[in-house]
Order: structure tokens, then sequence, then C-alpha cells
């Protein structure tokens, strides 16, 4: 793990001499050179300008736990148990799943400026650069299994939906069972993860991912069109700190109350931001296809896909929906 104190000094995107930050670290200019080089690894461009000194082109948004919290509305403050702020981890999921089995409880979060083993679903990689985007978790306990947590993963495309709105980014939609797209574009993604008894007592790991500012280099490892919130907003991309709040505002609230109310309520708010609402599509499973209509979904979360036989109700499973050409 790369470890530099130099970050938060070149954050604000402004020239510093060597001198300057040799001075401000009590470090010689050799010892601030290497760690300069050092930044390299994380994907980040360092400019060099003699006479003026270093800078990061467009600064930096780094990530600060007390700024978040400030943020938080008082709810989501009582709910959430700790917020881990980490420079880098191998994942934002595996690392909460490492802190259950350390006895963590419910309101857990854990967010990092960067991934070196990001996860998607069907176990591809999410790619995770240096504080450009979002990644979090978040861990809740629940009682009665997975059974009263069907749905869960649509719910939590609202709340994300509702806090990009929150943060000013309107025209975010949803594609079953867990992608967040802009004008058809992946914007972001949720992975879910359980730990425990399926059929009893369990804690589920609640894994969001949002393009921010993704450098046009990390995104060639995109295997599909997306886009990120920098393109979205022409530039006037909002505080990854203010996202971060706006998610857990909306996040905690919905994983302590879903094991109440099921995804009953959720059902028409994702419904209205359905991505492929009466599209004809192909669910590709395996090997096998299956063309439709997409009717929405039921109260269940089960994707309603309108057929020559009439209504199929799909559940889960490794299922990738594309449109029809």
């Amino acid at each position: 793990m790369i470890k530099t104190t130099l970050l938060p000094m070149l954050a604000a995107g402004d020239f510093r001499s060597g001198q300057d930050l040799a001075d401000a670290l009590g470090v010689s200019r050799t010892a601030v050179w290497k760690q300069l080089n050092k930044l390299s690894e994380l994907g980040l461009e360092v400019e060099s300008v003699k006479g003026r000194g270093y800078r990061i082109p467009g600064g930096l948004d780094l990530l600060n736990e007390k700024t978040v919290r400030e943020a938080l509305q008082p709810q989501s403050l009582q709910l959430l148990a700790q917020l881990l702020v980490l420079p880098e981890i191998d994942s934002t999921n595996a690392e909460v799943m490492r802190r259950i089995e350390q006895g963590a409880s419910s309101g857990l979060a854990c967010t990092a400026e960067q991934q070196s083993a990001g996860r998607g679903r069907l176990g591809r990689q999410w790619v995770s650069p240096f504080a450009r985007n979002i990644y979090l978790s978040l861990m809740w306990e629940f009682s009665q299994g997975a059974a009263a947590l069907e749905g869960l993963s649509l719910a939590v495309g609202v709340a994300v939906a509702r806090a990009l709105q929150q943060v000013g980014v309107d025209g975010a939609r949803l594609k079953w069972p867990n992608d967040i797209l802009h004008e058809g574009d992946k914007l972001g993604g949720i992975l879910l993860e359980m730990v425990g008894d399926a059929s009893g007592k369990c804690q589920i790991v609640i894994g969001v991912g949002i393009n921010v500012a993704m450098p046009k280099a990390a995104g060639q490892a995109i295997d599909q069109r997306w886009t990120d919130l920098a393109h979205i907003t022409d530039g006037q991309t909002p505080s990854r700190n203010a996202l971060l709040a706006a998610l857990l505002d909306q996040l905690l609230p919905l994983a302590a109350g879903f094991e109440s109310t099921g995804f009953a309520p959720w059902q028409e708010p994702w419904t209205e931001l359905d991505a492929f609402a009466g599209t004809s599509v192909i669910l590709h499973s395996g090997e096998h296809r299956q063309s439709g209509i997409c009717r929405g979904v039921d109260n269940r979360g089960a994707l309603q896909l309108e057929t020559t036989t009439g209504i199929q109700k799909v559940y889960g499973g490794e299922i990738s929906l594309r449109p029809a050409q």
C-alpha cells in the first residue's frame, strides 16, 4: 500500500515548490522527489515546471471522514456505527467482510480512495482509480435470512438515484438488477454479498460504485459503454464527500428499515426509474437466452418479462440483460 503525506498538499492543484514541500514535511528535497515519483504508482499525473514547482493538474477531491460526518443527517449519524476512510484497499466489500469476522456491527461503512481488486457482479473487475470515483460498502445485520431481502438490490438502486439527485445530478436510470445508467451508459453498479445463515441471522454487505471523474486511461479497461459525473455535469462535478454523505443518508435508513417493509414500497419508485420499461430485451443466463419485453418488476423484485407464452418472472441468478437489436 502506497502512503504519502504529499497528497493533501497538492490536492488544491496549485504549484508548490520542492523546497516549500520539503520544509512543510521536514524532509529533504530528495525525499520529496521520491514521494512524488510514488504518486505515479497511484495513476496520478504530477506536472513539474522549472521555477514554479510541482502540481497535480486539476487537483484532487480527497475523501475526509470529518467532512462526510458533518454533512450527514442526524438520523444517519445515529445509524452509522463506524466510517472507515482508507487510502487503498483490495476491495471495500472484502474489507467489510473481514470486519464482520472480527465482530463488526450493523452500520459499518467503508470507503477508499482506490481499490486494487474491486469487484462487480459475475466476477468482473471494478475499475477503481485513485481519488476519482466512489467505492462504498455498508454492512447491516438481518435476522430473517435471504427470503426477507428479496428486492434489496433494486431498492439500493433507487436510493443511489435519489442520492445523485440530492447532489444535483438528474437523469439516473436503473437496469435490473443492479446497474445505474445515464442516457444508456453505465454510471455505477451495486454488489450485494451475504455472510452468515441464508435462512436466519446474516449480514449483508451493500457495495456501491459510482464513476465520478474516471480518467480516460483507466476507463479503457471497462468492457461496456460508460459515463461519469464529470461528463454528465460538464465538469461541474459534485464533491465526492457530499456524494458519499448523500449515499449514506439514503442507504442507512433503507438498510435499517428494509426487513420490516420489504420491497413493496420501493416497487413503484423503481418502476419510475426503469431504463428498459416496455422495451425488447434478451436475457442471458449462462448459455441460455430468452427474449421478451420488460414489464417492470413485481412486489418481490422479480423482473417481469413478457414472452410469447405470457409473463415470465425472473428472480435472479447470473443474468445479464441486453437490449434486443
